[in-house]
């Protein structure tokens, strides 16, 4: 593991806080959501899924188990595609007027983020949406008191929401998307059916592959937990705290899944076998990120969703603006790995080795440069778009993406290199193209 990140004798804190929900895996089991929302003591049940799901035979079969289970639910699903404050605000109106004692979340990472978010501000609205947002951003205000208890049910393999304690939201009035973090907002069980990958086109599953991987990969060479400062009250150690031993064990094979799997499952859909270790690889990747955070990857990507403009993405039916958020997260990716390797080289080597980079008369030095190449072969391989050009940005847009990023303070603090505006300018300066 290297003394850098796992020394007990550092001036940092020594210990780490490890959260997941209770996960039950495997094709079919959608159909215990009525037995595993009534074991959680629901009777009430807020369902949140999006437009494009409501009518799916996903939403149907956790529909008809709940009412086999004898449970009274009702649909919420004003849900945009990329989660935002408007459909929080939609969703919590409904929280706070349904009597609700449980919430059962079916789609992807946007229905599961929404659905999180709407739980805080319907049960405790506040006079400004960015309250319980951490600062700069916001203020930083406590949640008052518990959530509803939550059943996840993802229908993607890429966000692995179902694992975190994150909302990811678009504000609407700042054009860029923030994280919402906070222990209360951790799924306590997830549903995770694999079939509900069978069926979704190739760039929807190369969208979250790709958001899987950088989840894995950030986690695995973030800024290491010991090196933040101590937590004097243990009831508010974050979980977004740095690379820690557990969530390099699940990063680490959340890397081997995509090295092996990845191509397949973008490329054949009747690989069941690959699309359903994307999906588990997803969950593990989430249990990695949820609990360390991911760095320059997803800060970088914020920028690129906050001024993307005359672009659509095929596979996905929603009006022009659109990158998904794997896209956005990937088209700097190569870029963003070239330049972190030097702060945790042997991190960076062991990443690209377990994503099955070529690395045949390599050593540590060269960690960078093997990792990046392997994520553009397999941006290659999936026919993703080719950095930043491909999604419509040239050298111009280079420093108002600088300065959207540097927003995300957060993220970039993860970081295992020092990382400030000009370096996130040179970065993008060389994502343009691969």
């Amino acid at each position: 593991m290297g003394c850098q990140y796992f020394d007990p004798c550092d001036h940092g804190a020594d210990t780490f806080t490890i959260a997941i929900p209770k996960v039950t895996f495997g094709r079919g089991c959608l159909a215990e959501a009525g037995a595993r929302a009534r074991a959680l003591g629901m009777t009430r049940i807020a369902v949140f899924t999006d437009p494009f799901l409501r009518d799916s035979v996903y939403v149907a079969t956790v529909l008809d188990s709940l009412a086999q289970a004898g449970l009274d639910a009702a649909v919420f699903d004003e849900i945009a595609i990329e989660a935002d404050d408007a459909s929080v605000a939609r969703g919590a109106d409904f929280i706070a007027t349904g009597n609700f004692d449980g919430v059962v979340s079916v789609g992807g990472g946007s229905v599961m983020d929404t659905a999180k978010a709407a739980m805080v501000y319907g049960l405790y609205p506040t006079g400004d949406f960015l309250d319980y947002f951490a600062p700069p951003l916001g203020a930083g205000k406590t949640i008052p008191g518990r959530l509803l208890t939550h059943l996840a049910c993802p229908t993607t393999s890429g966000t692995g929401s179902e694992c975190t304690s994150l909302s990811v939201l678009r504000i609407n009035n700042m054009s860029t998307k923030f994280v919402l973090g906070n222990p209360l907002l951790l799924p306590q069980e997830a549903l995770i059916d694999p079939t509900c990958c069978d069926s979704l086109p190739a760039m929807v599953v190369a969208s979250t592959g790709f958001d899987l991987l950088c989840h894995a990969l950030e986690c695995y060479t973030a800024r290491a937990y010991t090196r933040w400062d101590k937590v004097e009250d243990p009831t508010r150690r974050p979980l977004i705290q740095g690379a820690n031993p557990w969530s390099d064990l699940a990063a680490r094979k959340a890397l081997e899944i995509v090295g092996e799997y990845m191509d397949r499952g973008v490329n054949n859909a009747d690989d069941r076998e690959a699309r359903d270790q994307l999906m588990w690889g997803a969950s593990l990747a989430g249990m990695a990120f949820g609990n360390t955070g991911t760095h320059l990857g997803h800060a970088l990507s914020y920028g690129v969703t906050h001024l993307m403009h005359d672009i659509t993405t095929p596979g996905y039916a929603v009006k022009s603006p659109f990158v998904p958020h794997g896209i956005s997260v990937v088209v700097s990716a190569p870029a963003i790995f070239r330049y972190t390797a030097e702060a945790a080289p042997d991190r960076h080597f062991e990443a690209a080795g377990y994503l099955q980079a070529d690395l045949r008369g390599a050593g540590s030095e060269d960690s960078g440069e093997a990792l990046a190449k392997r994520i553009i072969d397999l941006m290659q391989k999936t026919g993703v778009p080719n950095g930043l050009n491909g999604v419509g940005f040239g050298p111009a847009d280079v420093p108002a993406l600088a300065a959207s990023t540097a927003r995300q303070v957060r993220a970039i603090a993860n970081s295992p290199r020092e990382t400030n505006l000009v370096d996130i300018e040179n970065i993008y300066a060389a994502a343009m193209s691969y």
